[in-house]
């Protein structure tokens, strides 16, 4: 799959710019030990160990991997309205095999979520309004990523550096992720279900070529796919994201992203 290469230095989105110069605006917190909360209320949740500087890393490897899709010329062929479905429901994988091929590694620390009788206390001391939450029903606020949800990802990570991917493959795993056709709402479905066709040809012929003594590669490499199915977009925004420039509606920034000329 051809993919054209755009210049550097292009002017960015005004929520892109705000990411990337985030780390200039907001010290990195120095790591300590996580708060004592109250013992019957409080679960072990995993936190980056220096936010800005993983956040940072993740937003740049964010617009190469966007302006990776824009330049791949059957993606440009089709109408904007697929487009925006294909890259708000792909945002996450291609982000996170952008971050493996990158060789991005993530340094995470323990901490511990406030009860809700913390949480209202708080809010109290603060003059807000307490959160509200219905007997026996949990609060759906934004939380942070669980140990679970963090060992997912780097369990990702790591089997894409064990295997050692190369650039070619991390291109046709990035097109057979980008064009879906079992997305709801696609009018080209037939259309992008050929080129997702292609691409796992395209990987397969590779690999055939390339690693004659590995029958097994091309089996192991969509592995990498089936544990990219199930790592949360959600967990990726509050894990990137909200560290740095808090709520944040990935809709609007991958919307203004893609129509910028990164």
């Amino acid at each position: 799959m051809a993919c054209r290469c755009c210049s550097e230095g292009r002017r960015h989105s005004s929520i892109l710019y705000s990411i990337l110069r985030s780390q200039e605006e907001r010290a990195v917190p120095a790591a300590g030990p996580a708060p004592r909360g109250c013992p019957c209320g409080s679960r072990r949740r995993v936190a980056l160990r220096s936010p800005q500087v993983a956040c940072k890393a993740a937003s740049a490897v964010l617009v190469k991997t966007l302006r990776f899709v824009q330049n791949v010329p059957c993606f440009q062929e089709l109408p904007l309205e697929e487009q925006l479905l294909l890259v708000r429901s792909c945002w996450a994988p291609l982000l996170l095999l952008g971050l493996a091929q990158e060789r991005v590694h993530l340094e995470t620390v323990e901490s511990a979520e406030p009860s809700m009788l913390q949480r209202i206390l708080t809010a109290r001391q603060h003059g807000e309004r307490p959160p509200a939450s219905a007997p026996g029903r949990p609060h759906h606020g934004p939380h942070p990523p669980s140990a679970g949800d963090i060992q997912a990802i780097k369990g990702f990570l790591a089997k894409c550096w064990s295997l050692d991917i190369s650039t070619k493959e991390y291109a046709y795993l990035k097109g057979t992720v980008l064009f879906n056709p079992d997305l709801p709402g696609l009018q080209c479905t037939q259309y992008i279900e050929g080129l997702q066709r292609e691409a796992q040809q395209a990987l397969n012929e590779h690999v055939r070529l390339i690693h004659r003594g590995d029958e097994a590669r091309f089996a192991k490499l969509n592995v990498v796919l089936s544990l990219l199915r199930s790592i949360n977009a959600n967990v990726v925004a509050e894990l990137f994201f909200r560290p740095i420039i808090g709520a944040v509606n990935m809709d609007d920034m991958l919307l203004e992203m893609l129509c910028a000329k990164l």
